[in-house]
């Protein structure tokens, strides 16, 4: 299944132009919105897809909450490189169907993570759809 899902992804990725321009794809992982991840740390619920992908990786690494489509990734153990994913999501890729979609949760999301090196400098999130 997420072979398949990375594979839908990247065909539809491929076919949009290219945003993050001549740097290179470092990393991407798939990760399930679920409804633990539309609440922060104190229960609140969060309203923008950005605070929503960084409570994901943060449920994931430092809370061991993991739905059964989410992936590991190489970053965002760590919280200020949390912190710095919102900010890149904030001004990424983003298109409006996707936010609405994680807004909404129980969703799967393709996240895409460009720079050079190990230095991520911007990121593109989509929904499938």
């Amino acid at each position: 299944m997420r072979l398949l899902l990375k594979l839908v992804l990247a065909a539809g990725l491929a076919a949009l132009p290219a945003a993050a321009g001549a740097q290179s794809l470092i990393a991407s992982y798939v990760a399930y919105i679920g409804p633990e991840d539309l609440r922060n740390s104190r229960g609140q619920r969060l309203g923008e897809y950005w605070q929503i992908i960084r409570q994901d990786r943060a449920n994931y690494h430092r809370f061991g909450i993991r739905h059964q489509q989410d992936e590991w990734d190489p970053y965002f153990a760590d919280a200020g490189n949390r912190a710095a994913l919102e900010q890149m999501v904030m001004r990424g890729d983003v298109d409006p169907y996707s936010r609405r979609m994680i807004v909404q949760g129980n969703v799967p999301v393709f996240v895409e993570l460009f720079g050079q090196g190990n230095r991520i400098t911007s990121v593109r999130v989509q929904v499938p759809g």
